[in-house]
This record gives structure tokens, C-alpha cells and sequence, in this order.
């Protein structure tokens, strides 16, 4: 077996953060560049599972669950509040737990406020930033997908507010994250989906999602504070977009060569899961850009 081969190797563990069992994918070699993969909604590490082989044989990859995705714990509402501040918290914690230092962060979806907030809070231990549709900017949020989401941060105490995200749960609108935009959507395995929709559909897990939807309305305002980020400690960022997503679109990807000096940005033809069809060209840039930016002593 060469080294390549056992870098490339995949393994699949679970540590205890906080009380909470905390499931994560590994590869790599241990003394490599670490690179920390934060997922999105609605999926976990499993979006990551094209690109982790492909960067493991010059990188120590760790892609965690949050609680309540994936094969991490999903904790009762009464005993863990479902918010991005506590799934930052429970990162962090996993970081050290880990022993993750230094690493560069991946953020997608989700993983941007989750990102985010370890970055401000830890700038020291960021090497650099690879954003796919991962939003700090209100101008990536201005568009109609948001508009019943953001009526339910207006009345957070509404039944009937809460009640009009559930169709955001079902298994046509995961099919629909996966496909759409996609110009050859038969390239999307579906086994994506079905692993995600299962997770979702298991008994409580809605209530998990509509409290993460009203929890998103908290991250807004900490945007110019995470610009402040930027331009003070000025990360290096390689932007990887799927220009055809209409959650995060292409409009919340141009606002961060405002406040970055070292800022590559590559708009994909592709939609909100970019790393379905394009995880070959995104692993390329990243090789690239990292190998370019981030030191190997």
C-alpha cells in the first residue's frame, strides 16, 4: 500500500463534545495542512464525501456533523437550544477535542455562520477560507426564497409562520436543493437526497430544522462583524460558487472582494450542491489556491 493510498482512506468516527457523541470523517496525514469542512442545510459530512479523497493526499481533511445532522447526536429541544451560536460552541469544543490548531475552513450554507464564528473568535487559527454559497453579506440574502423565512423572524412566536417552512423539510424540496440549477441534473446521483430526507424524517428532526430556520435570523446582524474580520485579519479566500443557486445566489458571492485583498472567485455552473457534479474542479482550486497560501511548516 503506498502513502497515497492510506492518505486517501476515509475513516469514519465519533468523539464526545460536550456530552454530545460528535461524528466526523478523517482523512489524511496527521502532520498535514488541516482543512476543517463545515456542511449545510439539510445535509452533514456526506456532502463532502466526493471531495475529502481528492484533497487527502495533501491534507489532514475532518468534516463533523453538527448535532442533530447526520450521525451525530440529536439531542431533545429541552436539553440543547438548536442555535448557531451553540452549534459554533459545539465545533469549537470538537476543534480542540481534535486537536485542529490551525486549519482552513470550507463553509457552505450553514457552515458560513458556523465558520464565521470560530473565525472571529480564533483568527490566529484560520489559514485561509474556501466559501461555497456561504453567505456574509445582506446582499445574499435579498431575494424571494428568504421571504418567508424572514416573516418568521419578524413574528418568531407564530404557529402559522413557523408552520409555512415545513415544506422546506419534505423530500421534494431536498430532491429540489440537489437539482436545481444544475444544467444536467442527470449527472446528481440521488443518493444524496435519500440519506439527507432519511435523517430529516426521523421523529423530532423538523422541530430541530424550523427553531435552525428562526436561529438564522441571528446571523445577520453579526455580518458586519464578520467584515470587520476580513479586513482586519485578511484571510486568504478562494470563492467556489454555484452561480445558478437561488438560496445563496451569485450576488452574495461578489461582496467580499470589498473587504479582501487575497480573493479568487470562481462562479460554477452549477446549483446550490455544487460539489455534485464539479467536485473535481473544486478540489483542483483548492489544491491550487491553498498550496499558494497556506504554509506546509
Amino acid at each position: 500500500m503506498t502513502a497515497t493510498t492510506r492518505a486517501t482512506k476515509v475513516t469514519h468516527k465519533t468523539v464526545t463534545v460536550n456530552g454530545l457523541d460528535i461524528f466526523y470523517r478523517e482523512a489524511g496525514p496527521a502532520d498535514a495542512p488541516a482543512i476543517l469542512l463545515l456542511h449545510g442545510f439539510p445535509t452533514s459530512s456526506q456532502m463532502f464525501r466526493d471531495l475529502i479523497p481528492r484533497l487527502a493526499g495533501e491534507y489532514r481533511v475532518i468534516a463533523p456533523d453538527y448535532p442533530g445532522y447526520g450521525h451525530s447526536a440529536m439531542p431533545p429541544r429541552d436539553q440543547f437550544a438548536y442555535t448557531f451560536d451553540n452549534l459554533a460552541s459545539v465545533i469549537d469544543a470538537f476543534t480542540e477535542k481534535v486537536g485542529l490548531t490551525k486549519y482552513a475552513l470550507y463553509v457552505q450554507d450553514y457552515g458560513a455562520p458556523v465558520g464565521y464564528r470560530l473565525a472571529s473568535k480564533h483568527p490566529d487559527r484560520v489559514t485561509a477560507i474556501v466559501v461555497q454559497n456561504g453567505n456574509a453579506y445582506d446582499e445574499g440574502l435579498d431575494n424571494d426564497f428568504w421571504k418567508p423565512i424572514k416573516a418568521y423572524w419578524a413574528e418568531p412566536t407564530s404557529r402559522e409562520k413557523r408552520d409555512a417552512l415545513r415544506g422546506l423539510l419534505t423530500y421534494d424540496a431536498t430532491k429540489w436543493q440537489y437539482t436545481h440549477g444544475e444544467p444536467h441534473p442527470e449527472l446528481v446521483g440521488p443518493d444524496g437526497a435519500a440519506h439527507d430526507q432519511f435523517l430529516l424524517d426521523r421523529p423530532g428532526n423538523a422541530e430541530v430544522q424550523l427553531d435552525l430556520f428562526l436561529s438564522y435570523g441571528s446571523n445577520p446582524p453579526l455580518y458586519p462583524a464578520w467584515q470587520e474580520y476580513f479586513r482586519t485579519h485578511q484571510p486568504p479566500v478562494l470563492i467556489a460558487w454555484g452561480k445558478n443557486d437561488q438560496i445563496f445566489p451569485a450576488a452574495g458571492a461578489r461582496p467580499y472582494t470589498r473587504d479582501l485583498e487575497t480573493v479568487e472567485t470562481h462562479l460554477l455552473d452549477a446549483g446550490h450542491f455544487a460539489l455534485e457534479t464539479h467536485a473535481a474542479e473544486v478540489a483542483a482550486l483548492m489544491r491550487d489556491f491553498l498550496g499558494r497560501h497556506v504554509s506546509r511548516g
